[in-house]
C-alpha cells in the first residue's frame, strides 16, 4: 500500500481529498499546517506529499524548500494544490521542482491520474539495473513501458567475437552502440601519419561506440577490436536515441548507465596533460588490473608495447624504457608473450600517487 502525506489547512478539502485517497487504497497521513507537513514527511516517510501553497506556519513553497534539502526527503514526488490559477504561481512551483500541481477544485479522477503518473515516474527512476545483459534488457523493456514504445521492448542478443576480430571500425557508418558482457576490447584510431594510437581498453560492463553513434559525422572514429573472446550486446541507433531524446528522465537514467564513468575520464585526461609519464604509466597499469585485464593468476596482460605507449600518450621507446624501470625496481614482471604481471602493486600506487 503506497503512503500519500496531505498538507492542506482548509478542514474540509483534507478530509474530502484524504477519503478519496483512502478508497483507491492508499494509506493516507495529514497535516493542517507546512510545519507539521515537515515533521510528518520526516516520520511517515510517504511515497508522494500533496501540499497547499497558501497555508500558516509555513507555505507550500517553504515546506518544499525544506524537504528538498534533507536528503531523505528530497526524492519524494511533490504535487502542488492550489486555489489560484495565475500562471506566476505555477510556474513558480515547477521552477523550484516541484513535480506537478493541481489547481482547486479538482475531480477525483484527476487527482488519482496525477497521483498515478507521478508514482510511475518515481518507481522507475529509482529502480536500480545491473549492469549485464539482463540489466540492458530489463531497462528498456521498463523504458518502452514508461515512454509507450512498444518497438523497443525485444531482448537483446550476444554476438560472439573471437580474439583480434573487429567489432566496428573507424570511418565505417556508425549504426549501433555495444555493451560488453564478457571479455575483454581495446579502441584505437590513427593519427595523420596513419601511426596507430589506442583509445581505451574497455572489459565486462563497458560501452563503447556510444559518442560516435551520436557524432555529428554518423561514423566511428575509431576501431573496436576484441583482445580476447568477447560476448558483446548491440544496440541499435534508432533505439539508442529513442531512450536518449524521447523523456528527459529515461535520457538521465540511460545516460548515467552508457557513460561508463565520465569523472575519470575527466582525470584521466588531465593526467595525460600533466602528470609523468612514470605516473600515468603506473596508472594505467593500477587501472588495467582494476577492470580485470590483469588478474591475479600470475598470467597478467598480453599487450604490445605499441599498444601501452598509445595508452599512456607516450613513445613506444619511453614506454619500453619506463617498463623497464618498473622491472628493475620489482613492481612488475615481464613475461612471455609481451605479459605484464603486477609484482608490487603497493609501491606501484605510490608511483601513480606520488610520480
Amino acid at each position: 500500500m503506497k503512503k500519500i502525506l496531505l498538507i492542506e489547512d482548509n478542514y474540509d478539502v483534507r478530509e474530502m481529498t484524504a477519503e478519496i485517497l483512502e478508497l483507491e487504497n492508499y494509506q493516507v497521513a495529514t497535516a493542517e499546517n507546512g510545519k507539521i507537513g515537515i515533521e510528518k514527511a520526516r516520520a511517515f516517510a510517504p511515497d508522494l506529499i500533496l501540499c497547499d501553497i497558501m497555508m500558516p506556519e509555513v507555505d507550500g513553497y517553504g515546506v518544499f524548500e525544506e524537504l528538498s534539502q534533507d536528503q531523505k526527503t528530497a526524492c519524494i514526488p511533490f504535487i502542488f494544490l492550489t486555489a489560484k490559477s495565475e500562471k506566476s504561481d505555477l510556474r513558480k512551483g515547477m521552477a523550484m521542482g516541484a513535480d506537478d500541481y493541481l489547481t482547486k477544485p479538482f475531480e477525483a479522477i484527476d487527482l488519482i491520474e496525477a497521483i498515478e503518473a507521478r508514482l510511475k515516474k518515481n518507481s522507475f527512476l529509482r529502480k536500480e539495473f545491473s549492469r549485464n545483459v539482463q540489466g540492458i534488457n530489463d531497462f528498456i523493456k521498463e523504458a518502452s513501458k514508461y515512454q509507450n514504445l512498444k518497438d523497443l521492448s525485444a531482448d537483446r542478443s550476444l554476438t560472439q567475437y573471437r580474439p583480434k576480430e573487429e567489432i566496428f571500425s573507424e570511418g565505417s557508418m556508425a549504426h549501433n552502440l555495444y555493451f560488453i558482457q564478457s571479455g575483454e576490447v581495446k579502441t584505437y584510431k590513427h593519427n595523420e601519419n596513419g601511426k596507430e594510437y589506442v583509445t581505451g581498453m574497455f572489459s565486462a560492463g563497458d560501452f563503447i561506440g556510444q559518442l560516435c553513434v551520436l557524432g555529428s559525422s554518423g561514423m566511428y572514429t575509431e576501431t573496436a577490436v576484441a583482445l580476447s573472446h568477447c560476448e558483446i550486446c548491440s544496440i541499435p541507433k534508432k533505439d539508442f536515441t529513442q531512450l536518449l531524446f524521447n523523456n528527459k528522465e529515461v535520457s538521465h537514467k540511460f545516460i548515467g548507465m552508457i557513460s561508463n564513468n565520465v569523472l575519470h575520464m575527466q582525470n584521466q585526461l588531465m593526467g595525460m596533460a600533466f602528470d609523468s609519464v612514470r605516473k600515468r604509466a603506473a596508472t594505467a597499469l593500477l587501472e588495467l588490473y582494476d577492470k580485470g585485464l590483469i588478474k591475479d593468476d600470475d598470467m597478467g596482460i598480453s599487450i604490445s608495447r605499441e599498444d601501452f605507449a598509445g595508452l599512456i600518450g607516450t613513445a613506444t621507446e619511453t614506454a619500453i624504457r619506463v617498463l623497464s624501470s618498473f622491472k628493475d625496481k620489482g613492481l612488475i614482471q615481464l613475461g612471455e608473450s609481451r605479459r605484464i604481471i603486477l609484482a608490487d602493486k603497493k609501491q606501484l600506487q605510490q608511483v601513480a600517487d606520488f610520480g
